[in-house]
């Protein structure tokens, strides 16, 4: 059974004030939440429909459907949700690759470029403090599980660039074709924000700036999606890796 005060608890956690206040944040269906425990994340509390095989039975609250409905920030609820607390921040470790999004604001996006990154082996995601919060749930959703294991800076990238050392390639509409480009094996990809691009202070840091080209006949499609942006550049990028 989930507690009034439970509720109360884990419906609140869907605003990032209280994310913080608490220093929790909830994870909702039974695969995602396996991944975050497999992770080494600790879990607060996990409520379930049924028992699940990758947790002691004592951490598992039994609660039915319509209470799983009263916590779940979900139309169809998925079976499980567990509450796990905020990591401690951890220093940012100097790696050969690592994306940069700036002002960033839609979850959907965000969630797909860290499952993205996950997917190309990228560790490190560099976040401007106005990017939208990783472990708001539509963020965590689909982002399916590859939070757990992506690290998640959020920090003030001008003073970052100030101090960095490896290039810095941005994402522009009229930047050189990313596919006529010799990328680097040690850089940093700079993704800007959905509507407004690349902030004007970040953009002096750039070392190159790169675009997809367009090879529709009517160009009558004004840009990408950030996100799908994003996984073009991320395979050109792996693709000279891999060389």
């Amino acid at each position: 059974m989930v507690s009034k005060s439970q509720i109360k608890l884990i419906t609140s956690l869907q605003q990032k004030k209280y994310r913080i206040k608490h220093d929790l944040f909830f994870v909702e269906g039974t695969k995602v939440i396996q991944e975050f425990y497999g992770a080494g994340w600790e879990i607060y509390a996990l409520f379930s429909t049924e028992m699940l095989d990758f947790v002691s039975e004592n951490k598992v609250t039994l609660i039915s459907e319509n209470e799983l409905k009263k916590i779940s920030a979900l139309k169809t609820p998925n079976k499980a949700l567990a509450v796990f607390k905020l990591p401690a921040p951890k220093p940012i470790i100097s790696v050969n690759f690592s994306v940069a999004l700036d002002g960033i604001r839609d979850p959907g996006n965000l969630g797909t470029i860290i499952r993205l990154c996950d997917w190309f082996g990228v560790k490190t995601l560099l976040c401007s403090h106005d990017t939208v919060d990783c472990f708001n749930p539509k963020v965590i959703q689909s982002s399916m599980g590859s939070l757990a294991r992506v690290e998640v800076h959020y920090l003030d990238l001008e003073n970052y660039f100030e101090k960095n050392q490896l290039p810095v390639y941005g994402a522009f509409m009229e930047g050189d074709n990313v596919y006529a480009e010799k990328l680097p094996r040690q850089a940093i990809l700079l993704m800007g924000n959905e509507g407004n691009g690349i902030s004007t202070k970040l953009e002096k840091f750039l070392s190159k700036k790169i675009s997809i080209p367009q090879f529709g006949v009517d160009h009558k499609t004004e840009s990408l999606n950030v996100a799908m942006a994003t996984s073009i550049l991320l395979s050109e990028f792996h693709r000279t890796i891999e060389k």
